[in-house]
C-alpha cells in the first residue's frame, strides 16, 4: 500500500475515533444539561430539599458538597504534596520505595464502596465521629490520596534535571531548588491532578453514604459558629451531598417531582465541576505566570 495512502487512512481512523468519543461525551453532557436546565433557578439552588412534596431544592446539599470538597482537599493536598516531593526528590531508588509506589497504585484502584466501609468502621464507629462531614472528609482523603500523590510525583518527575542542576549551581539548597524552581514549573500539572481529584470527590456518592450520611438537617446560614449543630461550618453534623441526594432520589424518592429534581441536581453537579475546572485552570495559569515570570 502507498505510504501516503496508509498515512491518510491511519489519520482518518484516529480522527474518527477521537470524534466519536467527543460526540458521546457531548451527547451525554448535553442530555444532562438540557433535561436539567428548566429546573435551574435561584429557588431551586437555595431552598432545602423536600421529602414528600413538590417544589424542593438542593441548597443544603450543594453547600455540603462544596464544604466537603474544600475540607477533603485541605486534608489530602498537603499530605499528597509532601509524599510526592519525598518520593520523587528524596527517596532512594530501592525495593522499599518500589513497594510504596506499588501500594499507592493498589490503593488508587480500590472501589469507593470499600473505602466507605473502611471509613464507616474506623471513623464513624471506632473514633465515634458518627455520620458527619469529618468522617466523610477523612474517608475521601483515603480515597483521594493515592491518585493525588501519584499525580504530583509524575508532575515533578516531568521537570528536566537541568533545572535542578541549575538551581544547585546557583548555590541553592536541594529544598530551595524544589520549592523555588521545581514546584513553580510543575504547578500546571499539579493543578491538573488536583482538578481530577476534586472531580472525583465532588461526584462521589458510595463512600459518603457510609460516612457522611444520607440526611441533610436544616441549617442556619446566619450562624457561623462551627460548634453549633445548626451551623453550616459544623464538621460533626451529618451532611447529604449532591451526589448522594441524586442517588437517594432515584432509588427511593417519593416526591411528585422526583425526576425533575434529579435532572436539575445532575445538571448542577456537571456544571459545578465544569466551572470549578475552568476557574482552577485560570488561577493555575496566573499563578504559574507569577511564580515563573512567564508570559
Amino acid at each position: 500500500m502507498n505510504p501516503k495512502l496508509s498515512n491518510k487512512i491511519a489519520n482518518g481512523a484516529l480522527y474518527g475515533i477521537a470524534g466519536f468519543i467527543v460526540l458521546i461525551l457531548a451527547a451525554l453532557l448535553g442530555y444532562i444539561i438540557i433535561t436539567g436546565l428548566p429546573m435551574l433557578n435561584w429557588h431551586f439552588l437555595t431552598t432545602p430539599a423536600r421529602a414528600f412534596t413538590a417544589g424542593g431544592g438542593i441548597g443544603i446539599q450543594l453547600f455540603n458538597s462544596f464544604y466537603l470538597l474544600l475540607l477533603t482537599l485541605l486534608i489530602s493536598f498537603p499530605i499528597a504534596l509532601g509524599a510526592g516531593i519525598y518520593l520523587n526528590e528524596y527517596a532512594p531508588n530501592n525495593w522499599v520505595t518500589n513497594v510504596v509506589r506499588t501500594a499507592i497504585e493498589i490503593l488508587s484502584s480500590l472501589p469507593s464502596v470499600v473505602v466507605g466501609l473502611f471509613g464507616f468502621l474506623i471513623f464513624v464507629v471506632q473514633f465515634d465521629f458518627g455520620f458527619s462531614i469529618l468522617s466523610g472528609a477523612f474517608a475521601l482523603t483515603f480515597f483521594n490520596l493515592p491518585l493525588l500523590t501519584r499525580s504530583i510525583e509524575e508532575s515533578l518527575a516531568a521537570i528536566s534535571n537541568t533545572q535542578r542542576e541549575g538551581g544547585l549551581a546557583l548555590g541553592l539548597s536541594k529544598w530551595e531548588t524544589v520549592t523555588r524552581i521545581i514546584l513553580p514549573a510543575a504547578l500546571p500539572s499539579i493543578l491538573t491532578g488536583v482538578i481530577l481529584s476534586a472531580g472525583r470527590i465532588f461526584g462521589e456518592a458510595a463512600a459518603l453514604i457510609f460516612t457522611a450520611g444520607q440526611s441533610a438537617p436544616a441549617l442556619d446560614f446566619t450562624d457561623w459558629n462551627p460548634f453549633n449543630i445548626s451551623s453550616p461550618l459544623n464538621p460533626m453534623r451529618p451532611a447529604e451531598t449532591l451526589a448522594v441526594h441524586i442517588w437517594k432520589i432515584n432509588s427511593e424518592g417519593i416526591m411528585p417531582d422526583a425526576k425533575a429534581v434529579s435532572s436539575g441536581a445532575s445538571a448542577v453537579l456537571v456544571i459545578s465541576v465544569l466551572v470549578f475546572n475552568i476557574l482552577a485552570r485560570f488561577i493555575g495559569k496566573r499563578l504559574y505566570q507569577k511564580l515563573t515570570s512567564a508570559k
